[in-house]
């Protein structure tokens, strides 16, 4: 099977000598909802940034649907739609002037962009919001306006970094539920979250980060059921995934 995302030995040190990535190998299937956990600083926005060509590496390899980021740099960048931890449009414009100029960094023409810019952000429940001010939008519709900006161009690849971070419980069940039927219709999605119960549902695959290291990666049922006690929620509430999680990530 392809693999959408190919990664060998990824290593990344920054100037102050902090060593985000320690040597990191991970395989992502195409068609995969994979999601990628880890505590704060422990490398995954690096490695997300890596990919997406925003940060550049120390050495190792890096290839999105056979692109190699250093050497095919514009074939690589085309498969993948980013939706960043941070909200980064223009509160004045249009969302969908938004989704439409994007459309245009990859190439597309505007009537092109045009109804593509329309569908999503049906689809994504802006309809109605579409030609108001971004800045009127809640956090979670500010969410899904980053959500349809990055699948405007028709990535195979899509990115989410922390995207239900603020958002409410009811949008992000419908968001989940929109990215669930991009990914029956061959999309491949890769996952960061602190809402781990979120990813144990969605999730097909799953790696866990620590320090720079991948510390588990396999199914989710594979390591639920290596990892895990077998066992509903604790005393506290916390799911299966959420014990392992702190199992392999503490005290290291």
């Amino acid at each position: 099977m392809q693999s959408a995302l190919s990664i060998v030995d990824l290593k990344k040190t920054y100037k102050t000598g902090l060593q985000a990535l320690k040597g990191v190998s991970l395989e992502i299937p195409a068609g995969d909802f994979f999601a990628l956990l880890g505590p704060n600083g422990a490398g995954k926005t690096t490695l997300i940034s890596i990919t997406a060509g925003l940060t550049t590496k120390t050495s190792g390899t890096v290839s999105v649907f056979g692109h190699n980021i250093e050497t095919e740099p514009e074939g690589a960048k085309a498969q993948i739609g980013l939706v960043g931890q941070e909200i980064n449009f223009n509160p004045f414009e249009k969302p969908i002037d938004i989704v439409t100029n994007q459309g245009g960094y990859y190439g597309m023409s505007r009537s092109r962009a045009l109804p593509r810019a329309e569908q999503l952000l049906s689809d994504l429940g802006l309809g109605d919001k579409m030609h108001g001010k971004a800045m009127e939008l809640s956090g979670g519709m500010k969410r899904r306006l980053m959500i349809a900006r990055a699948l405007v161009h028709t990535p195979r690849f899509l990115i989410l970094d922390e995207p239900t971070a603020g958002v409410d419980v009811e949008l992000r069940r419908g968001m989940w539920d929109y990215l669930k039927k991009l990914t029956s219709e061959g999309l491949t999605i890769l996952l960061t979250t602190h809402y781990l119960e979120e990813a144990e549902q969605l999730a097909k695959h799953v790696a866990i980060i620590n320090k720079g290291e991948i510390v588990v990666n396999g199914t989710m049922q594979g390591i639920l059921a290596q990892h895990g006690d077998g066992e509903g929620k604790d005393e506290y509430g916390a799911g299966q995934l959420e014990r392992v999680f702190l199992k392999l990530t503490s005290h290291k």
